[in-house]
């Protein structure tokens, strides 16, 4: 079988990353190609294939893919060949309203995009919440296999405590400092306007309110990496670039985010949760719209100031004990298939035997 994976517009990360890591070791005489931005190749591991994302080897690959997994749009032509699968997995719980559900795009973008979907043989879903509003938003009439994130097996895996002692120490960070990691969201009206952005967050008051054993671990949006900077300190380590950001749940202590789905990944954790919402109202009524009210649901604060977050910052006992049952709600709502197994799951789209009996029902 020829696999060829896809994820973030050519980055070795996420769900693609997740399955592959798996399946390179059930099905070793399978043949397995990524995509790659040359700007992140990288983060690629020695002896990965590769193609250029978006070249005409790309193209070639996808169409002599037997099954092509990607956790976003393949934006730029290709043909699926007969009988080939498209498993799209997409990229996080929706907070915020995507695709056809947003309150604003760009004039021909979405149809567009349309091109991919109607490639799409099934779609993931990580939670029973998430299931129709990715099928609506996307307009989707496949199936939809509601079986969690494989990217999340590594968060309740044996393997988390040795992912978090070697990901700390490669980026620095010393046993005894509590590592924060930002994650903002993108702006839409931010990333079609030209130039950089600047942090919301106000960098140097953290440095100079925390104490010099608390760290930020800034990570920009995909789709804003390299146009914004978090500025230069000991205690500022931008992991931006960093491949996979499931392993930097596992290296932090705490995290600060906005609209982000980060926050449904990082709770299955269970550390801190705070939400620096400084344009709540704008985003949520006006640039893009949730699909539920973030206030009474977060499992954490929600604030709109730099002062406030880095107060927060100083009482994270104080946040566990505020918002523990909150938490623990968020967690039974969104996690409940974070069990460790949802690659498990998917094994059988490896394998074509077991996949035939149900493409031939649904032609």
């Amino acid at each position: 079988m020829k696999v060829v994976y896809d994820a973030f517009e050519g980055r070795y990360s996420d769900n693609p990353r997740a399955l592959y890591e798996r399946m390179r070791h059930l099905s070793p005489h399978d043949s397995h190609t990524w995509l790659c931005d040359p700007r992140y190749a990288d983060g690629f591991p020695a002896g990965v294939h590769t193609v250029r994302h978006g070249s005409r080897a790309a193209r070639a690959a996808l169409e002599d893919a037997d099954l092509v997994v990607a956790n976003s749009h393949l934006d730029f032509p290709w043909d699926k060949k007969p009988g080939a699968v498209y498993l799209q997995t997409w990229h996080g719980t929706p907070l915020k309203r995507i695709h056809h559900d947003v309150l604003w795009a760009p004039e021909g973008v979405l149809p567009r995009l349309d091109l991919d979907v109607a490639r799409w043989d099934y779609l993931l879903s990580p939670n029973e919440i998430s299931t129709p509003r990715l099928r609506d938003a996307f307009g989707f009439r496949g199936e939809v296999l509601e079986v969690g994130y494989p990217r999340n097996d590594v968060l309740v895996g044996p393997q988390a405590p040795a992912v978090r002692s070697r990901v700390r120490a490669a980026l620095g960070i010393p046993d005894d400092v509590t590592a924060v990691l930002y994650t903002p969201t993108w702006r839409d009206d931010e990333f079609y306007a030209e130039g950089d952005v600047e942090l919301a967050l106000d960098v140097p008051s953290f440095v100079r309110e925390l104490s010099e054993d608390v760290w930020l671990l800034p990570r920009l949006h995909y789709k804003m990496t390299g146009r914004g900077a978090a500025g230069t300190h000991d205690r500022v380590v931008d992991v931006s670039r960093y491949p996979d950001v499931h392993e930097l749940y596992l290296a932090a202590d705490a995290m600060v985010t906005d609209y982000s789905s980060t926050m449904f990944d990082f709770a299955i954790t269970g550390k801190p949760l705070l939400f620096f919402a400084y344009d709540l109202d704008s985003y949520r009524d006006t640039l893009r719209g949730f699909y539920f009210d973030l206030e009474p649901l977060a499992p954490g604060p929600v604030l709109q100031t730099s002062d406030q977050v880095v107060a927060a910052l100083g009482d994270l006992d104080g946040v566990r004990v505020g918002y523990r049952e909150r938490y623990a709600e968020f967690q039974r709502l969104f996690a409940h298939l974070d069990d460790g197994h949802a690659g498990e799951r998917l094994e059988w789209l490896f394998r074509q035997d077991d996949r035939a009996p149900l493409l031939a029902a649904t032609d």
